[in-house]
């Protein structure tokens, strides 16, 4: 066998999933991994709505990161269906990864988390579970130690690994620990990507990242983001000058009570223009053009208890 051969064989490529309670770090974790900005982070907890992958290539392994909601005790139909969405996911990964954050005493969603990882850790197909211990950087050495006792007794965890996405500690420590429990095999996304999402999702979620900024606490589950179209103007590029043409893009955001809607809007349109500002630079970076982003606030009521209403906006 060539070292060449050697090499291949030794290749790992498999997913990766991030669970933990809303706001336990996990986003912040993905875009620390993959080393450029995937998943939307915002303070506020539930602003992952669909499963983003991102990816880490190594010359002997790819990780693909698989990003979910926040598993909680559902209330709404809305939740019941985010719930469902990561138990799903979790069947199809290769290892879980358990996002505690340091700051914060365990607690009843993380022991309700540990105990549906219980399950998956049996089994036939028995998944390897990493407990990961986010935000080391808020707390002092004693407080992590004894955080980090009471995460071990909350089950048979494969790992316990404390980390920090804000300053790197302990980042490239996790990526080896997750490699480790990958089966062998080729990448399984060639060329570099960093995720596999469509653009339109993409575009979303920078939207709505943009538009939860600084809101008050209602606004989070109440808000739903579709990109209608991203069309490139007419006449706008030069094929001679190698300039891209610029991109129109259309977005509603769905509010579900009118009160909502004047919140988003602002007082004479000047929030909703902040956060067109603030989204564009996003947009424009991911989609390597100009963009003329073009926002749309719409009231569709009660949309989370509507069946009809969560098909039509993609749940």
């Amino acid at each position: 066998m060539t070292q060449n051969d050697h090499a291949t064989a030794e290749h790992k490529a498999g997913f990766a999933c991030f669970v933990g309670r809303p706001n336990a770090g996990k986003s912040t974790l993905t875009n620390a991994l993959v080393g450029q900005k995937v998943a939307i982070t915002s303070g506020r907890p539930q602003t992952t709505r669909h499963t983003i992958r991102g990816i880490v290539h190594r010359p002997d392994a790819q990780l693909i990161l698989v990003d979910t909601p926040g598993l909680h005790r559902p209330r709404t139909l809305l939740g019941e269906r985010l719930n469902d969405l990561v138990r799903e996911t979790l069947a199809q990964v290769d290892v879980i990864a358990f996002c505690l954050p340091a700051d914060q005493k365990v607690g009843p969603g993380d022991k309700y988390i540990a105990a549906q990882l219980a399950d998956l850790m049996k089994g036939r197909r028995p998944t390897p579970v990493v407990a990961v211990v986010t935000k080391a950087d808020l707390v002092d050495r004693e407080t992590l130690t004894k955080h980090l006792l009471a995460v071990d007794q909350l089950g048979e965890w494969q790992d316990i690994v404390p980390v920090s996405a804000k300053d790197g500690f302990q980042v490239e420590t996790l990526e080896d620990v997750l490699v480790k429990h990958l089966p062998a095999g080729p990448e399984l996304y060639p060329g570099g990507e960093l995720t596999d999402e469509p653009e339109a999702v993409m575009v979303a979620e920078l939207v709505r990242e943009a538009a939860l900024e600084g809101v008050r606490d209602e606004l989070p589950h109440s808000l739903a983001v579709v990109v209608d179209e991203i069309v490139p103007r007419e006449g706008s590029g030069n094929p001679e000058t190698g300039r891209p043409p610029l991109l129109d893009v259309r977005v509603n955001l769905f509010v579900e009570r009118d009160s909502q809607k004047a919140i988003i809007i602002g007082r004479g349109g000047s929030r909703l223009r902040h956060v067109g500002t603030e989204a564009r630079k996003g947009i424009e970076a991911l989609l390597g053009a100009r963009v003329y982003l073009d926002l749309h606030v719409k009231v569709a009521k009660d949309w989370q208890r509507d069946p009809k209403q969560l098909r039509k906006l993609g749940f």
